[in-house]
């Protein structure tokens, strides 16, 4: 059944052009103007968050866009905030819109006496007054179970098809997919079978934490153009290893597709010198400057695609429908219109 009030939008400081963003494209759908509702998330002089909601908000369907990228823990903060606020101020429901969720790499105690941080995340959000997470390519699919409220767990592979589809046509049957180690396989695997691609590995043995050992590709990547898909890009170490691991192995060009681009501490200056021809990042994390400035590195938008979730949630209608690439095409239209 329909909802009777109309969606609103609040947005903490972590990602605000992507908030804008979606709220625009959210304006073309309805018809109608959405903006984000206003309010004010600042610090105290001793970095104490303080949110102050100025619209009446009683009743009304809540969606937060707050990624809890770095600093992590700061927007972490600011979304728990923002909920206690909304929570207080008798919203119905509070939709949490976490396009990257922070502390994802610690579903799992991979050694005695570590945390299982991601874990913690979902009972903070849910005792803070969430009733259901909209997120972006989760590190792990089992996340969605720490939770127990609803998960919608949207994927970029669909937007990284029509971009491939568009960038490589007329040579489609050169590509390869790769997956730069045994864990992705099943994330390659899928973007490989919209594209028609084949599928390669690279296989890397660490010695310890952060340092590679050594790196082996599995298949024959010789003369082809060969794109790297992962959901994740930090330091930038490992992806521009095995870029360099394919081309010693015959590879023509190589790309990579990353869902949430990181890239911290040397990441950007290492893409930029690495033989990677293009490194293509969502806007999941509100991109630095140097990640704008850097010549191999594009930015593809998500607001679309989660303008459409959000309007699919209230409206009480399939959110799945938008993992399909048919599905997204017209939203993206503009884009990859040429297809």
């Amino acid at each position: 059944m329909a909802a009777m009030t109309e969606p609103k939008l609040i947005s903490g400081n972590a990602n605000r052009p992507l908030a804008t963003a979606i709220a625009r494209r959210m304006s073309m759908h309805r018809g109608m103007s959405v903006g984000l509702v206003d309010a004010r998330v600042e610090r105290f002089n001793d970095q104490e968050i303080f949110v102050e909601v100025y619209e009446n908000v009683r009743g009304e369907d809540m969606y937060i866009i707050q990624p809890t990228s770095n600093p992590a823990n700061d927007n972490l903060m600011e979304l728990l905030i923002i909920t206690d606020a909304l929570k207080r101020s008798s919203a119905d429901r509070i939709t949490a819109v976490i396009p990257y969720f922070g502390y994802a790499r610690q579903d799992r105690r991979a050694k005695a006496r570590t945390p299982i941080s991601a874990k913690l995340v979902a009972n903070l959000l849910t005792e803070a007054g969430v009733d259901r997470v909209l997120t972006l390519d989760l590190h792990a699919a089992q996340i969605q179970g720490f939770f127990d409220i609803p998960v919608d767990n949207l994927y970029a592979s669909p937007i990284f098809a029509l971009d491939i589809l568009h960038h490589f046509k007329g040579q489609l049957e050169d590509v390869m997919v790769v997956s730069p180690d045994v864990g992705g396989v099943a994330r390659a695997r899928e973007l490989a079978k919209r594209i028609g691609a084949p599928l390669s590995i690279v296989d890397k043995r660490r010695e310890k934490a952060g340092e590679v050992a050594g790196m082996t590709v599995i298949g024959d990547v010789a003369g082809k153009k060969c794109i790297i898909v992962d959901d994740i890009c930090d330091t930038a170490g490992t992806l521009c290893k095995a870029a360099e691991v394919l081309m010693e192995n015959g590879a023509t060009e190589v790309h990579s597709y990353i869902t949430h681009g990181v890239l911290s501490g040397p990441a950007v200056e290492r893409v930029s010198n690495s033989v990677m021809k293009s490194l293509v990042i969502t806007d999941s994390i509100e991109p630095t400057a140097a990640v704008k400035a850097a010549p191999n590195i594009r930015i593809v938008p998500t607001a679309p695609m989660f303008a459409q979730a959000i309007l699919n949630t209230w409206s009480g209608t399939s959110v799945s429908s938008l993992f399909e690439t048919d599905t997204l095409m017209p939203i993206y239209e503009g884009m990859y219109s040429a297809l």
